[in-house]
């Protein structure tokens, strides 16, 4: 069975934003439009939607989350829905979703990271439909370095478009920009050296598989149910295996352990032909690292383990296609990830 793209985005298309997990807080409230004019400045026109308080934790309650996001999904002037940010509990929003209707609508392109992974592998994985994991709207201002590419121009690609992403090498030590303070900031604090890391071993590593995954402080809590049933969607769309990539947002060295040992015990990672870990400044500990995290729950796989890249919460940002094709590299002098839209 075919993995389902959204047709390419176009000049003149709705981009809808809504927030299914954290608002915006007033005092953020300028950043927001400042990304808000940067898409429209692409040629779309940007719907705001309801949903988008930030005085709490979330931006509504959850059947108002629910509802507004099934109704940009399935409305098809709307070909891409990106909110602003993550947050905490969309978890919420998954037996509120009518996943039989999102199975039949047109795809239309779901984008973002942290806890939107709570909906947008599920997505994926329940209905076949291609989702972003990558930069959400309030990054999208931030100039793309080289080598990395953004929503904007995966969501924009045809079908069977192929793509190569390489790591710049620096990154964010640690913290963010102040959007308060400066809400026009465009350019990232790259002051940290860094390359891609193999975690199981050396020599040099090629792999191909469909890619999945994301956030583990979300992801845990979906592995085993059907909303993380990776195994099936590898049998309906992945006979070659997977490429398996997961992330630590905030949670120190021993949670993530024990988190990832879960998910591989509730069968996350049989499917894995390769696991890819991205870059975190997640605390460890003099007795456990993020990496020996990782290798302590995930070594037993016997597949390369590729840690460091840019696919988490740390600046630069390398966005993700759930289900599209995938082939990692990474060798001494060499270190890629190619997607293909097919």
């Amino acid at each position: 069975m075919s993995v389902r793209y959204p047709r390419p985005l176009r000049p003149g298309d709705r981009v809808g934003t809504t927030s299914p997990s954290s608002g915006v807080a007033k005092e953020m409230r300028e950043r927001l439009d400042v990304a808000i004019h940067d898409v429209e400045a692409r040629g779309y026109e940007v719907v705001v939607g309801q949903c988008m308080d930030g005085s709490g934790h979330v931006s509504a309650p959850a059947a108002d989350r629910a509802r507004e996001l099934m109704a940009m999904l399935t409305d098809p002037d709307i070909r891409a829905v990106v909110p602003p940010w993550g947050g905490e509990t969309a978890i919420d929003l998954l037996p509120l979703l009518d996943w039989d209707r999102l199975r039949e609508a047109e795809p239309t392109w779901l984008v973002g990271y942290s806890d939107l992974s709570t909906i947008l592998t599920p997505l994926t994985l329940l209905t076949g439909t291609a989702t972003v994991h990558g930069n959400c709207l309030m990054e999208t201002p931030y100039r793309v370095p080289e080598g990395l590419s953004s929503w904007l121009d995966i969501t924009t690609a045809p079908l069977g478009h192929r793509f190569t992403q390489t790591p710049p090498e620096r990154h964010r030590a640690a913290g963010r920009d102040d959007f308060r303070a400066h809400p026009e900031v465009r350019e990232f604090t790259l002051d940290t050296p860094g390359r891609w890391t193999r975690l199981d071993g050396d020599g040099d590593v090629e792999v191909e598989g469909r890619l999945i995954g994301g956030c583990i402080e979300t992801l845990c809590n979906l592995a085993g149910t059907p909303y993380g049933d990776t195994t099936a969607f590898a049998r309906a769309h992945a006979p070659e295996g997977l490429l398996v990539y997961v992330e630590a947002a905030e949670d120190n060295a021993f949670t993530i352990c024990r988190n990832l040992h879960g998910m591989r015990l509730a069968g996350f990672f049989d499917k894995a032909n390769a696991v890819i870990v991205g870059r975190t400044s997640a605390p460890g500990g003099s007795s456990l690292t993020q990496h020996q995290a990782v290798l302590d729950a995930l070594g037993v796989l016997d597949v390369p383990i590729i840690a460091d890249v840019e696919c988490g919460h740390v600046p630069p940002y390398l966005p993700i296609v759930n289900g599209a094709r995938g082939r990692i590299v990474h060798t001494s002098t060499r270190s890629e990830l190619t997607q293909t839209l097919d």
